[in-house]
């Protein structure tokens, strides 16, 4: 049995030694875990800070010149270019971003996306206007209207009916006047446009997409301009003046707009402004004493130039020339305003005086009268040209100023 011992207490020290080592080799590596998990949550926190500021390490507010000084930051096309990392975008991803309220990650898709939750997006489905209402019900009060291609936020949904929010108005539509998802979506595309918000004090306008480009014009925070087209990451063309100017991205909010409906007390506060306005073009100037040659005459002229349009646009050019003849600048009498130089194209080319010598329809002189007692639609107004020559008062196919 003694023979025995030596080989069994030999294998038993190795049996003891093997277990020790591996309970060291178990402590160690658990030392290792608790290291290896610090960096990890370290690396996190580090890639939160270069998804932040991709291009620096460096505190906000300056940067790292080529000489490796630094300098103070300037803000945006003010004064330089920022070149620090976009996302690079397209104007359909911008769009696509803000009508469904999610951010753009300029990845093309691969077809193995998830399925998307549908977006909240709601637009009106009629032909002219949705009644919005406190409560889900047909026999709630009123709070506003939705108007034909108007749209809204998704609040809450529930028997057929939609809560809304489209602006200022918040309230209950029923479902059978609505578009939802992509039926939403599509109808926003067509009617919605894309516009761009100053956020800076103030932001030049240039004629090339290039800091080094000539200016149009300084903006001031929160104007809005439409956009033309979102070029890159860094410009954006919109309409100024009726031209093509160029903004630098960097320092404008986009946002997809569509029209929004409008509360019940926006609506009386509209309209009271409208009456107002109306009753100050409408406002009567006075008569003016003149004889039965002179309102005919006044006649003739109205029917040249605006005998084919409706009774208001021949009033409007009545009220014209007694504007005139009221107003001191011009001379004071019908004949004299009419045929001044360079003034009335049918009086000097002789049409006028053709017309008066025969048939004038009886609205031309109706409003020929009308306006030298003082009647007016176009208020002080004192010229008119065709509708796009001007901005002013649009009556028929003509503009007034």
């Amino acid at each position: 049995m003694s023979g025995n011992r030596r080989p069994f207490h030999l294998l038993s020290g190795l049996i003891i030694s093997l277990v020790m080592m591996m309970a060291v080799g178990m402590t160690a590596a658990a030392g290792e875990d608790k290291t290896s998990s610090q960096e990890y949550l370290d690396s996190l926190n580090v890639g939160v800070a270069t998804l932040l500021a991709p291009d620096t390490n460096e505190e906000e507010g300056s940067e790292k010149t080529e000489d490796g000084k630094e300098e103070e930051a300037v803000p945006g096309d003010l004064m330089a270019d920022n070149s620090a990392s976009r996302v690079q975008v397209t104007e359909e991803t911008v769009r696509e971003s803000l009508k469904t309220g999610k951010e753009p990650t300029g990845k093309e898709p691969t077809g193995k996306e998830p399925a998307e939750e549908e977006s909240d997006l709601v637009m009106a489905d009629v032909q002219n206007t949705l009644n919005v209402r406190a409560k889900a019900d047909e026999e709630s009060e009123k709070v506003g209207v939705l108007y034909k291609d108007c749209g809204g936020r998704i609040l809450e949904r529930k028997d057929g009916w939609t809560k809304l929010r489209s602006g200022d108005l918040v309230g209950w539509a029923k479902d059978e006047y609505l578009l939802f998802g992509k039926d939403a979506e599509t109808l926003a595309d067509e009617v919605g446009n894309l516009i761009v918000t100053i956020d800076t004090d103030a932001l030049r306008i240039r004629k090339e997409p290039s800091t080094e480009a000539e200016i149009f014009a300084l903006m001031a925070q929160d104007d809005e301009l439409d956009v033309i087209e979102v070029m890159d990451d860094e410009w954006i063309s919109v309409k100024y003046d009726n031209k093509t100017g160029y903004v630098s991205a960097e320092f404008v909010d986009l946002d997809f707009h569509i029209d929004e409906g409008e509360t019940i007390a926006s609506i009386k506060a509209r309209e009271k402004a409208e009456a107002e306005a109306k009753a100050k073009l409408t406002a009567n100037q006075g008569a003016v004493v003149v004889g039965a040659d002179d309102t005919r005459l006044l006649a003739a002229l109205i029917y040249c130039e605006a005998g084919n349009q409706g009774y208001e646009g021949q009033l409007a050019v009545g009220a014209t020339v007694m504007n005139r003849v009221r107003s001191g600048a011009y001379p004071n009498t019908i004949y004299s305003v009419i045929y001044a130089s360079g003034q009335f194209t049918p009086a000097l080319n002789g049409k006028v005086a053709r017309v008066y010598g025969g048939n004038i329809p009886a609205s031309c002189v109706t409003a020929a009268q009308e306006s030298i007692n003082g009647a007016t639609n176009i208020g002080t107004a004192t010229h008119f040209r065709r509708v796009g020559a001007h901005e002013g008062i649009v009556i028929g196919d003509h503009v007034f100023w």
